[in-house]
């Protein structure tokens, strides 16, 4: 949870809770904690009664709706024949956008060729850096 954060900044944090709450940081701290751990309860006590409904093990990570779906309704060959009719679509988009992506390279290379005089590939595929000119040399 504090993996962002460095020790100045918790710190901080903490001087800003005590400036805010004064005496009554530790009940709210310990107001917070209790909530933290009647949640973790509720969640859990959920868990184990729609596992003990549904005669099948859940997780908490299975109760977001396709997740569930997709681990207790559907057999692995619905999941194929749901993703099959997909699997064309991405593949022809995927192609398509090479085929753009190819093509305006071309384009790119062609357009530099003409202003250069040079081909945009001289470094090894990769277009030439064109020459930099700072701003005391312009002036």
């Amino acid at each position: 949870m504090f993996d962002n954060l460095n020790w100045w900044e918790i710190g901080a944090l903490l001087l800003l809770a005590l400036l805010i709450f004064g005496d009554r940081l530790p009940t709210v701290i310990s107001d917070g904690l209790r909530m933290v751990r009647n949640l973790r309860t509720m969640a859990r006590s959920a868990t184990t009664d729609l596992s003990r409904e549904l005669g099948t093990d859940i997780q908490l990570e299975d109760l977001h709706p396709k997740a569930f779906i997709r681990k207790h309704l559907l057999s692995e060959e619905d999941e194929q024949a749901i993703r099959k009719p997909l699997q064309g679509v991405y593949d022809n988009l995927r192609a398509d956008v090479t085929g753009v992506h190819n093509e305006l390279k071309d384009v790119a290379s062609a357009a530099d060729l003409r202003s250069t005089g040079r081909p945009a590939t001289a470094t090894g595929g990769a277009p030439a850096p064109a020459p930099r000119v700072s701003y005391d040399d312009a002036t």
